[in-house]
């Protein structure tokens, strides 16, 4: 796969592991920051992996000392105000928001700026011990700007975000985990191969039932209640007409295992 222009190569890896899609940012000169290049190198990736039909879960993943940085500071500051508003950069993320593949992010060593919105827009957040997530903008007179002041109140609380967000103080592995940022919290060998067996346990599933599954928890932060379970009633109703849910239920009642078609 040949990297989009300016990103540096080898920046961003892809690797399959049957159904499952890996992709590693592998920056270490820059400590994995997502500079415009990389960022887009990176949603280039994502995107083709969601558009694969044999692809059924991505894994995003780092390295050991550091999941993923934020932009590159030298760049921002070339950057104008409509630029950092509405330019290529907030809709490469708007593309990340929109993906519809199950998405698990494997994360160790720092976590931070937009790396920590990057591992909030997965769906499941595996941890090494050693990761430290923050959202430190405000020590450069910015705010966070790829959606964290929005999703991370969502998954840990007001209390907790503005702690995070206001301070920049870091959380560690096991606090974000009992405060709803992370999923699993892992050794510090073990992340990585954690993260693409948790993927590989989504891939195994139907991919319809999993990709409307997401939808609807997705609507669970993006709607009131009511709407929410309406999202949920239209996404099962079009679960159930799938070939899949029939064959589940025979396989059910049959008392074997189902052969899933994924359609």
């Amino acid at each position: 796969m040949a990297p989009t222009e300016d990103a540096p190569q080898g920046a961003v890896r892809v690797e399959r592991t049957g159904a499952v899609a890996v992709i590693t940012i592998d920056n270490p000169a820059q400590r994995n920051a997502l500079s415009d290049p990389v960022l887009g190198e990176l949603v280039a990736r994502v995107e083709e992996a969601d558009a694969d039909e044999t692809v059924r879960a991505i894994v995003i993943a780092g390295s050991d000392k550091v999941f993923a940085a934020g932009a590159d500071v030298r760049a921002l500051l070339e950057r104008t105000a409509i630029e950092a508003f509405d330019g290529d950069r907030p809709q490469l993320w708007a593309r990340l928001r929109r993906v519809r593949t199950p998405v698990v992010a494997a994360v160790s060593g720092f976590c931070l700026g937009g790396g920590c919105e990057l591992a909030m827009m997965a769906d499941v957040v595996v941890a090494s011990r050693r990761s430290r997530f923050g959202l430190p903008e405000t020590q450069l007179g910015l705010i966070p700007g790829a959606g964290g002041t929005q999703m991370l109140p969502r998954a840990i609380g007001k209390a907790k975000a503005a702690d995070m967000i206001l301070t920049g103080r870091l959380m560690d592995a096991e606090e974000a985990e009992r405060a709803g940022l992370v999923s699993r919290v892992t050794g510090e060998d073990a992340w990585r191969a954690t993260a693409i067996e948790v993927a590989e346990q989504i891939a195994s599933r139907p991919a319809v039932a999993q990709r409307l599954a997401k939808s609807a928890l997705q609507a669970a932060f993006e709607s009131s209640l009511q709407a929410g379970i309406e999202a949920e009633r239209r996404a099962f109703g079009i679960a159930f007409g799938s070939e899949d849910a029939r064959e589940g239920l025979r396989a059910f009642v049959e008392k074997r295992d189902p052969e899933w078609q994924h359609r």
